[in-house]
């Protein structure tokens, strides 16, 4: 099982219950592929660096996640065709560090920067 992170953006039109309904859609194609899910942010709705779809704002969610590598493709193809998706990226941790600081990601923990500086320092 590898260590991920999704990040996706659905429309800003969309209500409360339509919000949390993509939310569980989400939620249950990683669950139903063999998914363990660790934690999901919500970021809120926030203003886009740029025009999407029309669109200039989008509500942000971050998903921590560990799966086999088989469901990402799964992933990304459910992601595209979800006509609310307006944007999604999906993060694979892979060395040591990356997986400790995914660690403290999905228990909410924030890096500090001396902890950054000093796994960019290493890393080169």
């Amino acid at each position: 099982m590898r260590h991920y992170e999704v990040l996706f953006i659905l429309k800003p039109t969309l209500t409360e219950e339509e919000v949390s309904a993509k939310l569980e859609f989400v939620k249950e194609v990683l669950t139903k592929n063999g998914a363990q899910i660790e934690s999901v942010v919500p970021m809120g709705t926030r203003k886009l660096a740029y025009k999407i779809k029309k669109y200039e704002r989008g509500t942000y969610f971050v998903i921590y996640f560990k799966a086999p590598t088989n469901l990402i493709a799964e992933l990304e193809r459910v992601l595209r065709i979800t006509e609310e998706v307006i944007r999604f990226l999906i993060v694979k941790y892979e060395n040591k560090k990356e997986i400790i600081a995914w660690e403290k990601l999905s228990k909410g923990i924030k890096q500090n920067k001396k902890e950054i500086k000093a796994s960019e320092s290493t890393e080169g």
